[in-house]
């Protein structure tokens, strides 16, 4: 995804040509440049380009256009080193549910009812999802450390048996039993 900056630095500062698609040709790698704020152009881009990654076991450089439309961090001000009016209208015009929503609109598939239903239904389902979630145990504490390491580091080893030491000398500073066991 190219977005448009590095952090800070706009892309036609970063590169001499014409952004990351050019390097795909020169490796001789098949090369897509899309619209990234398109779905439709997305989704025709990376089905055209699978079907020859699987046809020909060649990989495909796929370029899609974007716009990062927040900070790059929370240390960022992104105002800095672009208008307020630059972001303001990828929020809203060029933004892609914007785009996604007028081609709907022109093919006759939304309309602002259907807008409503899905807004009221979407908020609907989220507020259950999260209430039945809340219901539920957490994860035993250890699960955050299980399947990250093929072989766990002696260093987090020591690590774990240093928390277990301790919430079991502290049980009563934890809420473990919100936690499965």
């Amino acid at each position: 995804r190219n977005n448009g900056y590095a952090i800070s630095t706009p892309t036609n500062e970063q590169y001499r040509g014409d952004g990351i698609a050019s390097r795909g040709p020169a490796l001789g790698i098949r090369t897509v440049r899309v619209d990234g704020t398109d779905a439709l152009a997305v989704y025709n881009a990376v089905k055209q380009s699978r079907e020859y990654a699987i046809a020909n076991n060649k990989p495909v450089l796929i370029e899609a256009m974007s716009y990062r439309v927040g900070h790059h961090s929370t240390s960022d001000d992104s105002t800095a080193y672009r208008s307020i009016e630059e972001i303001q209208k990828w929020t809203t015009d060029e933004s892609p549910l914007h785009k996604f929503k007028m081609y709907l609109e022109s093919k006759g598939f939304w309309d602002a009812e259907a807008e409503k239903t899905c807004l009221k239904e979407s908020r609907d389902t989220v507020v259950r999802t999260m209430q039945e979630a809340e219901k539920k145990k957490r994860p035993h504490w250890k699960e955050m450390l299980e399947d990250v390491y093929y072989d766990m580091p002696p260093r987090i080893q020591k690590q774990m048996k240093q928390m277990e030491e301790h919430l079991k000398k502290y049980p009563d500073k934890y809420p473990l039993d919100q936690h499965q066991d």
